[in-house]
């Protein structure tokens, strides 16, 4: 039985209240994932992304009885592949260029390329109409500014010690174990070169993060064709969290296995992260599951531009007041700038569809 609402009018104002309370709550949460975790020895990060994706693969199970287990589209699951694929880029990220800087940068990607492939149909799917193209245009040019602009933003990031406290400590392990933890291959690079290397892998992951729902959007734009294998398929978006979230947890399984056997059997595996790594996975998912409902609620086109471009601050905000790795007023004033140019930018593109 489908329920049709009295009044259109009650309906829209419904969906917009839900779309945007999912897109505050994916926000915060995708700000500050990697916050649990971040003053943790995680050496290479392979250890701690299968961990996270574990934790971010129960949560959709949990999702999917809720549902009353929806039909499973193994499609789906590629959106998964593409993530977790974009994931592993993330701790050398953050031992490089650091958490502000490095959302920054992988947020503004993940914006163009989710806008783009929505905006002109790319990989397959339907092109998304705006009632004003010029000003979705304009948005997507002013994120690109600002990924440029974030490069100049310089960070401090401190290496890993055994002084360092983290935000979750267990003290009956002694600091001796976590003094003896290997140097990774990311500590013995340059200043210069972990620069370049931070800042080109948030580029890369930011493009993989900003396709990783072109697999279902796919499935929902062919779900009216007759002919098509997914004709029927439902267009409530977070049907498809667990395909999704299991290519995730499968991916980073495989990932995790081949590192194994490229370390001879001899993974840097940190007990320590076990704990926070389940925090920061469990907080993805809860954001990732408010992204498929704002894509449901508002659509991608304006989604998108809020969800990408709102960790970014957030996730500065924890740079400079948390951690200290954003300092010196020209900083400031540089990530300020950039802030507001991404944020004119994600409002531009959102009432483009107005």
């Amino acid at each position: 039985l489908i329920f049709t609402p009295p009044s259109s009018t009650t309906s829209n104002s419904t969906d917009m209240i839900f779309g945007f309370t999912s897109c505050a709550v994916a926000v915060f949460f995708f700000g500050s994932n990697f916050v649990p975790v971040k003053k943790f020895d995680t050496g290479d990060g392979m250890f701690f992304q299968w961990i996270l994706c574990a934790s971010i693969w129960i949560v959709s199970l949990i999702v999917n009885i809720i549902l009353h287990c929806p039909k499973f589209w193994p499609l789906a699951m590629l959106g998964g592949f593409i993530w977790a694929t974009g994931n592993v880029t993330v701790v050398p990220i953050l031992k490089t260029i650091g958490l502000g800087l490095g959302i920054l940068i992988w947020g503004s990607f993940n914006l163009l390329m989710g806008w783009a492939s929505s905006r002109f149909g790319w990989f397959g799917l339907e092109p998304e109409e705006v009632a004003k193209p010029y000003l979705n245009y304009i948005g997507a040019g002013l994120s690109l500014l600002s990924a440029i602009i974030f490069f100049f933003v310089k960070t401090e990031v401190r290496p890993f010690s055994a002084e360092s406290q983290p935000l979750l400590q267990d003290h009956r392990i002694s600091s001796d174990d976590e003094a003896s933890s290997d140097e990774s291959w990311v500590d013995r690079l340059t200043p210069l070169k972990k620069r370049l290397i931070g800042c080109s892998l948030a580029v890369v992951g930011g493009l993989l993060y900003g396709s990783n729902f072109v697999p279902v959007l796919y499935i929902k734009n062919h779900a009216f064709r007759n002919e098509s294998a997914y004709a029927g398929a439902s267009q409530f978006d977070l049907d498809y969290v667990f395909a999704h979230f299991s290519g995730i947890f499968l991916t980073s399984t495989v990932y995790f296995m081949i590192y194994c056997a490229v370390m001879k059997n001899k993974p840097g595996v940190y007990p320590k992260v076990i704990l926070p790594g389940c925090i920061s996975g469990i907080m993805w998912a809860i954001a990732s599951c408010c992204w498929f409902l704002a894509n449901h609620y508002l659509s991608p086109v304006v989604s998108f531009p809020i969800i990408t471009a709102g960790p970014g601050f957030i996730a500065a905000l924890w740079g400079v007041l948390a951690f200290r790795e954003i300092r010196g007023m020209k900083n400031y004033i540089v990530l300020v700038v950039a802030f507001c140019i991404v944020l004119a930018g994600s409002l531009s593109t959102a009432f483009s569809k107005v």
